[in-house]
């Protein structure tokens, strides 16, 4: 018998139906993947499971004595209590008579998550409360367990300590991440949820994509026949009034059942058409940070370091939580004054970042509100935009545009704390974990996106997929030496290059100082690295690139060099010659980056 079986189920949000006579059967011991758009209704099918709201529709039927737990996207904001007193209110009723195999459980617990059980609660940092959150659900040891991100506010630590205890747990697992390679080494069947209908995928990750992505293509094509027979029909009914005769009245109620079939299809979603605007180009130095230290009395978090951030360049920084990413970033952005050395800022530098907790967005506010005030536009990259196309863009519908944000779900909030970034001019782009909660298709289009921004890129997250797909040097926080000093060191290359080279560090590593450099100095590694798949991608494209704009600028130029050219008004020159400019740079900077992936492609 199934754990956990779902029977003709449906749920619906309003008028939107998230769920429409949907089937499901969890068996022992497997762990199932749950994949699906932000706001299609992952959570809500989550609660449905946990029994933590009611099916509008349909029955589900669970195993007598079942044991389910969950883990719950947000962290609630209302617990006022210690740690162990949050494990000790979970445990199971036979578990709570037992003092003794309590105790234990408690302490299994709190050592496998790294949790201090004396601990309050609403004084730990978010990922410490994820780990007790983590710790409340498994203490039960259930059945069924159900995770709705999971790995939200984690260091790499953590996840892959996360990654192992789930894969030794025997019960089975539901869960819903962003993070591909969490993915990867946990699922064994793929639940896609895809406009109000679930479809089971008996396979890996991998296969899955591939399965879905014909899947798409088959109902594209379907769609297409449809729509064709359709137009086909009402083309016939047009014709004549031979269509009412009696003889022909079955066609006629064919045609009518058609239309019926048409207004109730659901159309696959569209993809975020997210574009980055671009600002001035700064100097060739963007940041220079000197000899920068830091304590903030628990030792020190860096000493002697050195960072220089050239113009296009894209760097990760990764860490355990408390390691002192935060600090650096804001020492980076002169938003805190370090407690030695300095930092130096290049020309024209438009500073756009992104808060992993969201606090450029106003909850009282609509979400046009949250974007463009109490306007009606907002400018992109010189073209003003009305706020409903602009946010249109990033799968928002009218409805939840002049609505609250309070009802958005994590990853729509992520979205629109995108829009928000993005619909300001910017040279240099600072993201703080911008992957948290988005789905995977997002994601896929953040990371495209990306590829082309021109400006500097600092990238803080714990996702190692996303690093390795978008940055081109990570910085490290590696823990204290033997001193107590931190430990940061940069590296080339993405997530898994620098995993690579710090295995290998000892006896192939050069330090960015003299050899008496301070502890927990830069250490830059001499490896070559391997051009990332969208970098691939990128150097691909830019012959073609170049020779677009080297096009374009002869055109203007040639236009230019007609004696008629000078007779229009001054604002049309003035402008053309901007234009001009504008090309020019951009040529500038294609080679530039051109020049550059072309190196690491061939080594030098």
């Amino acid at each position: 018998m199934a754990e956990l079986g779902f029977h003709a189920v449906s749920f619906s949000y309003g008028a939107k139906p998230l769920l429409a006579d949907v089937d499901l059967q969890i068996e022992a011991g497997e762990r199932i993947g749950l994949i699906g758009r932000n706001g299609t209704g992952k959570s809500t099918l989550l609660k449905l499971l946990l029994g933590q709201i009611e099916a509008e529709k349909g029955s589900i039927s669970r195993r007598n004595g079942l044991r389910v737990a969950g883990l719950e996207q947000e962290v609630p904001g209302a617990i006022e209590c210690t740690v162990e007193q949050l494990l000790k209110d979970s445990l199971p009723d036979d578990l709570v008579a037992d003092e003794w195999q309590a105790e234990r459980s408690i302490a299994k617990v709190v050592s496998e998550l790294s949790v201090d059980p004396s601990a309050a609660f609403a004084d730990l940092s978010a990922g410490s409360k994820r780990r007790a959150l983590l710790a409340r659900a498994l203490i039960s040891d259930p059945d069924l367990l159900i995770l709705d991100e999971p790995t939200n506010h984690l260091d790499l630590e953590s996840i892959c300590g996360l990654e192992e205890l789930l894969l030794r747990r025997r019960g089975a697992l539901l869960f819903v991440t962003h993070d591909r390679k969490l993915m990867r080494k946990l699922s064994t069947r793929i639940i896609d949820l895809d406009r109000g209908s679930l479809e089971s995928y008996q396979c890996n990750f991998e296969t899955y994509l591939e399965r879905k992505a014909e899947v798409l293509q088959a109902q594209e094509r379907q769609a297409v026949q449809f729509d064709k027979k359709l137009a086909q029909e009402e083309a016939w009914l047009r014709r004549g009034v031979k269509a009412r005769r009696t003889r022909n009245m079955g066609r006629v109620r064919a045609l009518i059942d058609l239309r019926k079939q048409r207004s109730e299809r659901r159309e696959v979603g569209g993809k975020t058409k997210a574009m980055v605007q671009d600002a001035v180009r700064t100097g060739r130095n963007v940041i220079r940070a000197t000899g920068l230290a830091h304590d903030f009395g628990k030792g020190p978090l860096f000493e002697g370091l050195d960072l220089d951030i050239q113009r296009g360049e894209r760097i990760g920084l990764m860490g355990a939580n408390g390691s002192g990413k935060t600090t650096l970033l804001r020492i980076l952005l002169g938003e805190l004054a370090p407690g030695q050395g300095t930092v130096a800022f290049g020309t024209n530098l438009e500073i756009a970042r992104f808060d992993q907790l969201h606090g450029e967005l106003d909850e009282d506010l609509t979400l046009a509100q949250n974007i463009c005030g109490d306007g009606d536009s907002v400018m992109v990259n010189g073209h003003q935009r009305h706020i409903n196309g602009y946010l249109q863009d990033f799968l928002f519908d009218n409805e939840q545009i002049r609505g609250p944000i309070w009802n958005l779900s994590g990853g729509e909030r992520n979205r629109l704390a995108l829009a928000k970034v993005l619909s300001r001019p910017s040279n240099v782009l600072v993201l703080d974990e911008p992957t948290n909660d988005l789905d995977l298709e997002t994601l896929e289009v953040l990371e495209s996106l990306l590829a082309e921004y021109a400006g500097t890129l600092i990238i803080v997250s714990h996702d190692r997929e996303f690093l390795n797909n978008t940055v081109t040097s990570m910085v490290l926080f590696e823990g204290q030496d033997s001193c107590g000093v931190g430990v940061v060191r940069e590296y080339v290359g993405g997530y898994d290059d620098a995993l690579a080279q710090q295995q290998n560090l000892v006896g192939k590593v050069t330090i960015a100082a003299k050899e008496d450099a301070p502890k927990g100095a830069r250490v830059r590694l001499n490896q070559a690295r391997k051009l990332t798949f969208n970098e691939t991608k990128e150097l691909g494209g830019l012959p073609a690139k170049i020779e677009g704009i080297e096009e374009q600028i002869g055109q203007l130029q040639g236009a230019m060099a007609e004696p008629d050219f000078y007779k229009q008004s001054g604002d049309v020159i003035a402008r053309e010659q901007g234009v001009l400019e504008k090309l020019e740079a951009e040529l500038e900077l294609a080679m530039e980056r051109w020049e550059l992936l072309e190196g690491i492609q061939s080594g030098d």
